[in-house]
């Protein structure tokens, strides 16, 4: 517990650890919102084929994830660039004890940010849906409640991959460059490779797969929310480990 408290002191200290915080919350919502705004004042019928305003509501996420992956790597990069690491391993010289402490504060706070995400992009997203006179989702909807805690998990989970990505990195530059492409680049890009190698990279990348858990309606040719969910964690846990090995064994 006191490693945990040691970590928590450390990163509610840094205000921009809120400030990462507060926009991923932002930009979650209005990008949500800008998402749906070329659907309002058309009909129904002009709706695209399986509508789904649990998802629609939550495109934010394109830039928000982003956002809380940095949050995750920035539990550990400036340590490494100002040289404090040394001091922090000094305090707390078992480094699975320090990285284990680090990872579930850095998760805690991303978890309430995750929450806070998806419960205010879906409730103001619904409310203009419904009151533009377009299906909308409420929570006694079948599969909305399990969608929005998968979602919730989703960018939670990415928090953890950043910082795994932190760690082995050792640069906010260099985790910041490895998150827009693990994030943004491989989804818009790879799916455009012939073939079957497109086809694989557009279901089966991680965080194109994690993202079909917070679905409702089934999207052809994406996996299922279960499978997809797994394929991320099971992903982010490897590169836990590659963390956890490489802070044992480098100098720091």
């Amino acid at each position: 517990m006191n490693t945990i408290r040691f970590e928590w002191t450390k990163l509610r200290s840094i205000r921009t650890t809120w400030l990462i915080a507060f926009s991923a919350v932002v930009s979650g919502v209005a990008l949500s919102v800008l998402g749906i705004s070329d659907l309002l004042g058309g009909s129904p019928s002009n709706l695209p084929a399986g509508w789904d305003p649990t998802a629609e509501s939550l495109k934010g996420f394109l830039f928000a994830q982003l956002l809380i992956g940095m949050l995750g790597a920035f539990s550990i990069t400036p340590e490494h660039s100002s040289g404090m690491i040394g001091s922090s391993l000094a305090v707390v010289p078992a480094r699975s004890r320090f990285l284990a402490a680090k990872t579930f504060v850095a998760a805690a706070v991303a978890l309430v940010t995750s929450l806070l995400t998806t419960l205010i992009s879906f409730g103001v997203v619904q409310l203009i849906l419904h009151g533009a006179g377009l299906p909308a989702a409420g929570l006694g909807d079948p599969g909305v409640i399990g969608a929005l805690g998968a979602a919730t998990l989703y960018l939670t989970t990415v928090a953890v991959a950043g910082v795994a990505i932190g760690v082995l990195t050792r640069s906010s530059t260099g985790s910041l460059a490895a998150l827009v492409g693990a994030l943004l680049l491989v989804p818009a890009l790879a799916p455009g490779l012939p073939g079957a190698v497109g086809e694989a990279f557009g279901r089966f990348w991680p965080f194109t797969a994690g993202q079909a858990a917070y679905t409702v309606v089934p999207v052809d040719g994406a996996v299922s929310p279960g499978l997809g969910i797994s394929i991320l964690l099971a992903t982010t846990a490897a590169i836990s480990v590659a963390a956890h090995w490489a802070i044992r064994t480098r100098d720091v």
